[in-house]
């Protein structure tokens, strides 16, 4: 778990070492991500799937040797069920615009947990808003725990998916989406996990879950912004119509009508982020190298050591305290506001994410403006730690 590895963690902050702890809003990159895309454009740079001269050929090879990456990454079927998209948010996007178009009419019903990240709630309340439907939501307990109870009463004939987030980016909660899963199933509902927040901690494997779309994000595992991926069963990719309309999407126009194109181009129109697709390629061989479970035992690690640490602070109030958790620390110190605690952190060389973490009805629930977050990743350390719990003992003096 080399820092050495991250040039960006050589950066000083106010003349102090940068202390990296905003990891769930999006990871640094290790060197090789960095020569991958500095490669791409200084010796490959081509637009992919439609030349027949070197670079094209070249650079379309690199990028369909990433799908079939990622597909052995998350164990998916097949390399035409990966949908590479801008990120989570789109691939969220992707799906509820196209099944929405496709299988969500006037009357019927969406289940979605009320612990979401707005991306995996407004799409849904769009679609319903425009077709008709209704939203059903998911509570959850003081500590952060989806109550499956209520959530096994919500199905009905009319429910016809569900969407919940594996891990919680503000609540740190790893959900139960396996069995989450199994209800859905046993209804003949499928399932959407938002996996923005598990594929950098959490080996994943779509097939195991049996989940119907995994939607996340290169930024957060490591990988340059700007890219993501959208995981589909066949069955429903196959039903669905196209999300965009244009390049590469097509497989014959005429001024009468178009055809589309086989998966997954079919959801893959224009040019794409080559570059960035590359990088994706790099973090996924970074993170293989460490081992993605090596990764997440190492981060929670450091999250029980802060807590236990953090746990001595006048006025600490942690939000979200479920069993099950990923390495995410949500916090309020006594009636300061979080901007407050972040702006003082910063100062001091820490970086934490401050706010409602767009999750605003997170923090409706627990009646809270937002909270200050600590979240970890390969290269923090427990220094790292040190140096955060020690600025949070300076400044506490300051907040009252």
């Amino acid at each position: 778990m080399q820092q050495s590895q991250f040039p960006i963690l050589r950066t000083k902050v106010y003349d102090r070492p940068l202390i990296y702890l905003d990891n769930a809003a999006t990871t640094q990159k290790p060197q090789s991500v960095i020569d991958v895309l500095t490669s791409y454009y200084t010796s490959l740079n081509s637009n992919i799937h439609r030349g027949t001269h070197y670079l094209a050929t070249a650079a379309t090879e690199r990028f369909e040797e990433v799908r079939r990456k990622v597909c052995s990454f998350i164990n998916a079927a097949d390399r035409t069920e990966v949908v590479f998209t801008r990120g989570t948010t789109e691939s969220i996007n992707l799906v509820a615009s196209s099944f929405g178009e496709r299988f969500i009419g006037e009357g019927d019903e969406v289940i979605v947990s009320a612990m979401e990240h707005h991306s995996d709630m407004v799409p849904w309340q769009m679609v319903c808003e425009r077709k008709g439907a209704k939203i059903k939501y998911i509570p959850f307990s003081d500590e952060g725990v989806l109550d499956l109870d209520i959530y096994k009463t919500l199905f009905s004939e009319k429910t016809r998916i569900v969407a919940v987030n594996h891990v919680s980016n503000t609540l740190g909660t790893v959900n139960p989406v396996a069995e989450i899963i199994k209800i859905a199933h046993s209804h003949d509902v499928p399932v959407l996990i938002d996996g923005a927040q598990s594929v950098a901690h959490i080996p994943v494997d779509v097939q195991a879950l049996d989940c119907d779309f995994y939607c996340f994000s290169g930024h957060k595992m490591y990988a340059p912004m700007g890219v993501g991926v959208m995981y589909g069963k066949r069955r429903w990719l196959d039903e669905m119509p196209p999300y965009q309309g244009g390049g590469e999407m097509i497989k014959d126009v005429t001024l009468e009508k178009t055809t589309y194109n086989e998966l997954p181009f079919k959801f893959e129109a224009g040019t794409p982020s080559v570059g960035d697709v590359l990088g994706l390629g790099a973090a996924i061989d970074f993170m293989l190298t460490e081992g993605v479970e090596n990764i997440g035992r190492h981060e929670m690690e450091l999250h029980d050591y802060a807590v236990e640490r953090m746990r001595n602070i006048e006025g600490m109030r942690f939000i979200g305290t479920a069993p099950q958790k990923a390495a995410v620390i949500s916090f309020l110190i006594g009636n300061a506001h979080p901007y407050d605690v972040g702006t003082l952190l910063d100062k001091l060389g820490v970086a934490v994410r401050t706010g409602h973490h767009c999750t605003q009805p997170i923090m409706d629930r627990y009646g809270i403006p937002g909270t200050v977050r600590a979240s970890f990743a390969v290269y923090n350390t427990r220094d790292d730690v040190d140096a955060f719990v020690n600025a949070l003992n300076r400044i506490v003096p300051m907040l009252s």
